[in-house]
């Protein structure tokens, strides 16, 4: 029989009576002491944050971002933070999240891009906006763009195409570039009409170097691809304001989008209306000639799904030519809809946009994880629309899942 030492038997005595106590405290602060708000306490969502400042902007840009936010999302869930782009950021991965962020309560998160693209196009765009302003410009953009505006376009749409397509005629065209060149002259329509034609090459050839620079780092020294973009966006300033100048002199109604800004009983500065004028070439350009891209890649991939598109058309003509009508009109596009069902196919699986940005205007609880005031918060619209728990086959091309509409497809693209 072993025996221990009066020492030994203390020494345990006090290390048990330790315990004891540590228990007792334990047991006080965290359940008698703390209140059921404090036990649910948010915390973080998962992640990394990587280096300061920098964050894992490097990670991003070294690979494709579709697959760095898919390894995020493996790791972490449906829902992880991050930092890129000098911004501390939460990234959304479900249907439920992002409509949580862009519809039910969308009034705790304003549209946001990181500061480096304000700059770029102007602090002044809707993209940037909440309240009353928001509410103006956004009322002023969709009367330029209903289908009371757009009906009178339609033919002028068209001509911009047929022009487009003869210019191919016989050669070997970038189908991406030549979309792009296509989507940029019928947003200057939109924007400009058909009168501001001794502006429009200058004004593109500023664009397409703030272009090059829009997702390059932001870092404004003198040879930087960022820097080159600053000083043509200055150079946009000025076409613009020698647009709106010349139109003033003119004292005339225009009906397109600049028209619309220029409204006196609307009150837009010069430096509102050329950040918006910007903003809406940015967004018009590259999304459209992207989508167009993908459809012409998936319609050649799929001869039975181009077949059925060609009779729609063909169709439309045929009624054209016996109507004795020459150009397409607005209720021409009511009747194609397996062209629509292909659209939006496309922009499905091509998710041309992989997210966009908001920011928390105020501290955000969601799902018991708190989304910090200030941080972005990125729904990424790729891994939602390519996710088989929302889309049977996702990566399968078939336009036919929307002949009945998809509720987690309608919110994403809607908000694109």
């Amino acid at each position: 029989m072993v025996t221990m030492s009066p020492i030994a038997t203390v020494i345990i005595f006090i290390l048990m009576l330790l315990l004891v106590l540590l228990s007792l405290a334990y047991f006080t602060y965290f359940i008698l002491l703390k209140t059921p708000a404090d036990r649910k306490k948010p915390v973080l969502p998962p992640g990394s944050m990587g280096w300061p400042y920098i964050g894992e902007t490097f990670q991003l840009y070294s690979k494709n971002p579709n697959t760095f936010f898919a390894l995020k999302q493996k790791r972490y869930g449906s829902i992880f933070k991050t930092h890129i782009l000098g911004c501390p950021c939460v990234m959304v991965s479900s249907p439920e999240a992002a409509k949580f962020v862009l519809v039910t309560r969308a009034h705790l998160f304003k549209p946001t891009f990181p500061a480096s693209k304000e700059r770029m196009l102007g602090r002044q765009a809707i993209f940037f906006q909440q309240g009353d302003y928001h509410a103006r410009l956004r009322r002023l953009v969709l009367r330029a763009f209903m289908p009371s505006a757009i009906r009178r376009t339609v033919a002028d749409i068209e001509a911009v195409a047929v022009r487009t397509l003869r210019a191919w005629d016989g050669r070997r065209i970038n189908t991406f570039q030549e979309m792009k060149t296509y989507a940029f002259n019928v947003a200057l329509l939109s924007i400009f009409g058909k009168d501001e034609i001794e502006h429009i090459e200058e004004l593109k050839e500023c664009y397409y170097r703030l272009e090059k620079g829009y997702n390059s780092m932001p870092i404004n020294l003198p040879g930087t691809l960022f820097h080159k973009a600053m000083k043509a966006r200055k150079e946009l300033e000025r076409i613009v304001s020698k647009i709106l100048a010349s139109r003033r002199k003119r004292l005339v109604e225009f009906n397109d989008l600049l028209g619309s800004f220029m409204e006196a009983k609307e009150a837009l500065t010069d430096e509102q209306i050329t950040d918006n004028i910007i903003g809406v070439i940015f967004a018009a350009r590259d999304t459209t000639a992207s989508v167009l891209t993908w459809i012409v890649k998936y319609l050649g991939e799929n001869p039975s799904v181009l077949q059925a598109v060609t009779e729609e058309q063909e169709e439309i003509m045929r009624s054209k030519e016996i109507d004795g009508d020459k150009y397409l009109n607005w209720d021409d596009t009511k009747l194609m809809p397996m062209t629509s069902r292909v659209i939006q196919e496309t922009m499905r699986v091509a998710s041309i946009l992989s997210f966009t940005f908001r920011e928390a205007v105020e501290d955000v609880n969601f799902e018991g994880y708190l989304i910090p005031k200030g941080w972005k918060v990125l729904p990424l619209f790729r891994n939602i629309h390519h996710s088989p728990d929302n889309f049977a086959e996702p990566e399968k091309f078939d336009p036919s899942r929307f002949e009945v509409r998809t509720i987690c497809a309608c919110v994403c693209i809607h908000h694109i």
